[in-house]
């Protein structure tokens, strides 16, 4: 009896050993790099959190860094991560023009470059973009926002992220094709001004002080629209300091922050574009994988969109997650 309880016990180690090298295969077959220009922002901290919890479902092995916004750092890790042996890399890029050769000598070495979010210059050699239609999003946000102020006259203060910025430029000119596109279709005519552009370098602190740069010389603001949600709530801040809030719309291009859809709720926010950090972060893990698998297909585009969503009060319910880390 003890010898047959000890070949019991054998054959039971045996397969657990077996099943543990299987997973171990699995997992060298499918090893994933993810490097992120920067963590410092809680869009990109969802990303990355998203983008690594998807690969591991997956069973995959993942090694993740993170650039720091330096350049050169971020050139380092995808070296360090080629030299694991990653199969494939997930990159939001620092630099459109300064990641091409780190890009191009991953993709020489094997590996399968999936970029995430930001642009990539044209010269590098990666599979495919992943990111949210800044001009679609742009395009529905304009038009609800056309609908919404039928008959009146725009006087709209702008928030944008960086000069140069292509995402940026993408952003605020979906929104005011879809707004003039909208004014014509509801009225013949289109009726909007421009009365400032204000540069809030993306974030809420920088908002505030756009805004209240721009409220100096334009009392009569009666519509705020930034190229993310982060800039308008810094915007909304200065608003409310300023006791100017009341008759201003609050409008996004795009990202859909938590906080802006809790306001969207409670009617306090327009509308925003869904620029959902997890969705593009799991697209692209999902491409990865098919690559890797050898199943994703050779007429793959060289940019994949999200698709595109303008979020307003009707629908905010489909999007707001509280516990969200974006």
């Amino acid at each position: 009896m003890t010898r047959r309880k000890n070949t019991i016990r054998n054959v039971a180690l045996a397969a657990a050993v077996s099943l543990l090298a299987i997973g171990s295969a699995q997992a060298a077959d499918c090893k994933i790099g993810i490097s992120m220009k920067t963590l410092d922002a809680p869009y990109f901290a969802a990303q990355e959190v998203a983008a690594k919890k998807h690969a591991e479902e997956l069973g995959c092995e993942v090694i993740t860094a993170d650039a720091q916004n330096d350049l050169n750092k971020q050139i380092a890790d995808i070296e360090d991560m080629v030299a694991q042996g990653i199969g494939a890399l997930i990159v939001n890029p620092r630099d459109s023009k300064g990641m091409v050769p780190a890009v191009n000598a991953a993709s020489a070495a094997g590996v399968k470059v999936f970029v995430i979010d930001s642009t990539l210059d044209p010269a590098a050699n990666f599979v495919t973009l992943v990111q949210s239609s800044n001009s679609r999003n742009g395009m529905l946000v304009g038009q609800w926002l056309a609908d919404q102020t039928k008959g009146k006259d725009l006087k709209i203060a702008l928030l944008s992220g960086d000069k140069g910025n292509e995402v940026g430029q993408e952003r605020r000119l979906g929104v005011l094709a879809g707004l003039l596109e909208g004014q014509l279709r509801n009225e013949g005519r289109a009726r909007v001004e421009i009365v400032g552009q204000g540069w809030g370098l993306w974030g809420h602190e920088g908002g505030l002080k756009a805004m209240e740069d721009l409220l100096v010389a334009n009392p009569d603001i009666n519509v705020v629209l930034g190229e993310n949600d982060s800039m308008v709530l810094g915007a909304k801040k200065a608003l409310e300091q300023a006791g100017r809030l009341d008759g201003v719309l609050l409008v996004a291009a795009a990202d859909g922050q938590k906080e802006a859809l809790a306001m969207i709720k409670e009617g306090g926010y327009g509308a925003t574009g869904l620029n959902d950090p997890a969705l593009v972060a799991s697209t692209a893990v999902d491409l990865a994988k098919k690559a890797l698998d050898g199943d994703l297909p050779a007429d793959t585009p060289k940019i994949t969109y999200t698709t595109p969503v303008a979020i307003i009060k009707g629908n905010v319910d489909q999007y707001y997650k509280p516990d969200a880390v974006f």
